[in-house]
């Protein structure tokens, strides 16, 4: 602990009041701390509890310790501490909370729990601002733990308690406590209470309960802006788009004026959903309101025209926006990195000063999406060197990727062995992919053999080995694993396309005949049969894994979900306008054939957003150079 001498301001014997004033110059915006210290023995080691503290003394403490709070500024902080106990005078309650939240704000937990143990009386206070230290700074588990100690201590827990522990258990994804504590939330009649339910909803969000949180936030009867963030942000980070920009629309009939974080969650759905119509009226209407000067809403907004296909727009609000942060630089390249824009992407990391890890997920796609094997080499190395980096399991996924896509597959299987991280099923099926694409079928049993571990009730890992084994003519292969499937009760994921016409999202299953549309629709389909067969279009019915003939292979193949969002894009649009079509999964290979040939028949630029990444087909091409 340091014992504060500034100059002739504040000395060891100095007055009370003549500390306020010093420290309240000291401490002012406009001064900066220049103080000489000397050693002096950590307070926080001495029980110092006094109830005898006169009121006057408690006060001029009180009031430097607020302002110390107020500026995080925890050497002067420390100085009151220490002048408390050379003086002999102690402190109260009120002071004892004071310090311990001092300690807290500035992330000395280990002092600040030390103080609190010294301190025979505890009240709620105490309690809450330990609480509150721990679901902040973490470890998050000894802030739950603390909640258990103060009802055993026989203290009742208040509407500022439950946001604490909650967000403790947020931080955790602790559901079971997190259930608990909702019961004593009932049990207390703390419910109602607009940050206890705000707490409670991004516990179950962040837990993926997304019901269990659309249920709190339905039985609170008042609602404030907050609460209404908080339910929206819980299906936005629950990959529940359309529920989150549905909840949006009725949020706007309470005649609830939006927030910024309003505005960031819904742009970030209609992102997520493809919903470009949606997130241009969001657009406007954060301008109409006032917001066109918010940087953050701008980054939003470059996200979700990013995402939506419309990269030039993305890019004309990144050059307008007053600060760049780092996350908005991270919006613009991993932008450009979804739509294969690799040298773009390369260019703005080149003109960043503080990238991050996101960044570097972001350029490293792009090296891979670019087949830049050497740079991808040169900028890993730079992360971990030059930036001090640790790689996450995203890294090392690119990496595996890159190196697999670029057939160095002693390179991609020797760094899954030397990762500082545990393998997961992302970067497995990295390098199941690129033993597909170039017919490794050794490397390719290996990975799988990985993945059915980690994922053993995914089908579409199985999907793919079947693939390459069925382009080896290894029939016996293809057999035995149809009937592990079989066997293990798996079917290949429901895939659903989906498209938006008109200001309206039009969603899609493969074979699906449920659109109101549905006959125009196929009508369309078989059209296109016709004219593709003519320009040379072969199915490829590899992936069907039903026991059924060929002609019956062949329908299925063109019921896919996206071809028939295509279709109905077609039929719905103007001649020569441009789709936009998202699917949950990768792109089938047969599909991906056919969309070059529908590109070049109909004269139609089409977009598909798929699980991985972005394919621009235009004049019978595919911006991914059919890598994928």
């Amino acid at each position: 602990m340091l014992l504060l001498q500034a100059g002739a301001k504040i000395k060891r014997g100095s007055s009370i009041s003549n500390w306020v004033s010093s420290f309240t110059y000291l401490l002012s915006p406009q001064h900066q701390f220049e103080f000489k210290f000397h050693s002096f023995p950590s307070p926080v080691v001495e029980n110092t509890y006094s109830a005898d503290l006169c009121s006057n003394d408690a006060i001029n403490y009180a009031a430097i310790l607020r302002s110390c709070i107020a500026r995080r500024a925890i050497d002067p902080g420390k100085q009151v501490h220490a002048h408390m106990l050379i003086t002999g005078r102690g402190y109260n309650i009120d002071l004892a909370t004071k310090l311990v939240n001092l300690y807290c704000v500035c992330g000395y937990l280990s002092d600040a729990h030390h103080l609190f143990d010294k301190n025979p009386k505890k009240n709620i206070f105490l309690w809450n601002v330990l609480i509150r230290g721990y679901a902040w700074n973490g470890p998050y588990n000894v802030a739950i733990s603390l909640y258990y100690q103060m009802i055993d201590y026989g203290l009742k827990p208040d509407n500022f308690t439950f946001p604490f522990v909650l967000k403790a258990c947020s931080g955790l994804s602790n559901v079971e406590v997190g259930r608990d504590v909702h019961e004593n939330v009932v049990r207390t009649g703390c419910q109602n209470d607009i940050y206890v339910g705000a707490a409670l909803i991004d516990m179950y969000a962040k837990c993926s309960c997304t019901s269990d949180a659309r249920r709190v936030f339905d039985n609170i009867r008042v609602r404030d802006v907050v609460l209404w963030n908080s339910m929206l942000a819980a299906y936005s980070q629950n990959s529940c788009p359309e529920e989150c920009l549905s909840l949006c629309g009725e949020m706007a009939t309470f005649g609830l004026r939006p927030t910024v974080a309003t505005l960031i969650t819904a742009i970030s759905a209609s992102a997520d959903s493809a919903a470009l119509t949606q997130g241009r009226e969001l657009h406007g209407f954060s301008w109409r309101q006032g917001f066109h000067f918010q940087d953050k809403v701008k980054t939003a907004l470059v996200d979700m025209y990013a995402k939506s296909g419309s990269v030039k727009i993305a890019r004309v609000l990144f050059d307008r926006l007053m600060e760049k942060r780092t996350v908005s630089w991270n919006a613009m390249i991993t932008g450009y990195a979804m739509h294969g824009h690799s040298n773009e992407a390369l260019d703005l990391y080149r003109q960043m000063t503080h990238p991050d890890h996101v960044t570097f997920v972001g350029v490293l796609q792009a090296c891979n999406r670019g087949g830049f094997l050497e740079l991808g080499r040169s900028l890993f190395d730079s992360m971990v060197r030059d930036y001090r980096i640790e790689p996450t399991v995203q890294h090392y996924t690119c990496m595996v990727d890159l190196f697999g896509h670029c057939g160095e597959f002693d390179e991609a299987y020797g760094l899954i062995k030397k990762m500082t991280v545990e393998p997961d099923a992302g970067v497995w099926g990295a390098l199941l992919n690129s033993c597909k694409i170039h017919g490794n079928v050794e490397l390719g049993e290996v990975a799988l053999e990985r993945l059915v571990e980690l994922e053993p009730d995914d089908a579409g890992n199985y999907v793919i080995l079947s693939n390459l084994y069925a382009q080896k003519g290894r029939w016996e292969g293809v057999a035995k694993l149809r009937k592990m499937m079989t066997d293990r009760g798996l079917k290949k994921s429901v895939a659903r396309s989906w498209i938006e016409v008109r200001n309206s999202v039009h969603s899609f299953l493969s074979g699906d005949v449920s659109h109101p549309l549905s006959d125009e629709i196929y009508a369309e389909l078989d059209r296109l049969e016709g004219l593709m067969a003519a320009a040379g279009y072969v199915p490829n019915t590899s992936q069907v894994f039903h026991d059924v003939e060929d002609d019956e292979k062949t329908r299925l193949v063109c019921g896919h979900s996206e071809r028939l969002a295509i279709a109905y894009g077609l039929i719905s649009t103007p001649p020569g306008s441009r789709l936009l079509i998202s699917k949950n999964l990768r792109v089938c290979e047969d599909c991906h054939v056919a969309i070059k040939f529908i590109s070049k028949i109909k004269g139609r630029e089409i977009t598909v957003r798929d699980v991985n990444r972005y394919h621009h087909f235009k004049d019978g091409l595919c911006s991914c150079g059919d890598y994928w």
